[in-house]
């Protein structure tokens, strides 16, 4: 499993009963989680001292409940700043188990564009990332930080908006960074019209969605087509492509297998796996979803 276990700002203080405690800054958490299928003795003091609890409704859904919570705050991983606004569904804008692969992607690139320009010098174009269903902008930003020429996609205006707050936030709005509003699958399709390539491509689909139309995406059923579609975005030289899931049922063997037939062509290597995070009270690990990558042979 990649353990996300880097965090400062962020913690799981402890998970029973279908929750967890979790410390995002100053602030304490309390939310649902399905993974969490033990009940075991609540000891930490947080579990009554909490600023905020998501609580699940049995008809679907669910509510916050607040004590003492700003409306927003912000919390930092590495030099990266984020802002944090607890919303629908649970949610607080952050999936603090992808700064495990944050930092992979930020290594990836780095390292490609030192290569760069000690071949090529001044003249060295930076990594063309390309971020689908891009959320927040966590991905988005670390590459930037690396180095990279990014293209965030995200469907969701105010998503898009958020993540370039996120950038405001960590001194990164003067980077080469194209915000898009847009259906995924279309801009993919005129991209691929337009001959435009990327070095590298990053996802993380839905499970399930509705596009602008009213067309379904459903993550086992699109999946497979949309990657074989994005490869053909692919540059002649391509350093990596980096699918996330927390779609129950595709397994990280699941997604090692769709990577490596879909990118057969191009050689390089594919690894898959859990990734998760470190909890507190118990040194176990919480899993958080699989993620699977293909990447150029060093």
């Amino acid at each position: 499993m990649w353990i996300a276990d880097k965090w400062k700002d962020y913690e799981i203080l402890d998970t029973s009963d279908g929750e967890k405690l979790e410390r995002w800054g100053e602030y304490l958490l309390v939310r649902p989680d399905p993974q969490v299928i033990w009940k075991t003795a609540k000891k930490n003091r947080g579990w009554k001292r909490m600023n905020g609890h998501y609580h699940r409704s049995s008809r679907g859904g669910g509510e916050w409940e607040f004590f003492d919570l700003p409306e927003q705050w912000e919390i930092s991983y590495r030099d990266l700043t984020f802002r944090l606004k607890p919303f629908s569904f649970k949610h607080t804008g952050l999936f603090p188990e992808q700064a495990v692969n944050w930092d992979w992607c930020r290594d990836k690139i780095v390292q490609e564009n030192a290569r760069r320009q000690a071949a090529d010098g001044d003249g060295a174009k930076p990594v063309r990332v390309l971020n689908l269903f891009a959320y927040t902008g966590g991905a988005t930003l670390s590459a930037a930080a690396a180095g990279a020429a990014v293209t965030h996609v995200d469907a969701s205006k105010g998503m898009v908006g958020w993540a370039r707050e996120n950038a405001a936030c960590s001194g990164l709005s003067d980077r080469p960074i194209r915000w898009l509003v847009d259906d995924c699958t279309k801009f993919v399709e005129r991209e691929i019209r337009r001959g435009n390539t990327y070095d590298a491509i990053i996802m993380d689909p839905p499970s399930y969605g509705r596009g602008p139309k009213g067309e379904i995406w459903k993550m086992e059923d699109n999946i497979y087509d949309f990657v074989l579609l994005c490869a053909k975005l692919l540059s002649s030289e391509p350093l990596f492509f980096l699918i996330n899931s927390y779609t129950t049922g595709l397994a990280p063997a699941v997604l090692t297998y769709m990577l490596s037939t879909a990118l057969k062509d191009r050689g390089g290597e594919v690894e898959s796996s859990e990734i998760g995070l470190p909890v507190t009270s118990t040194g176990l690990v919480l899993p958080c979803g699989a993620t699977g990558r293909w990447f150029r042979e060093s």
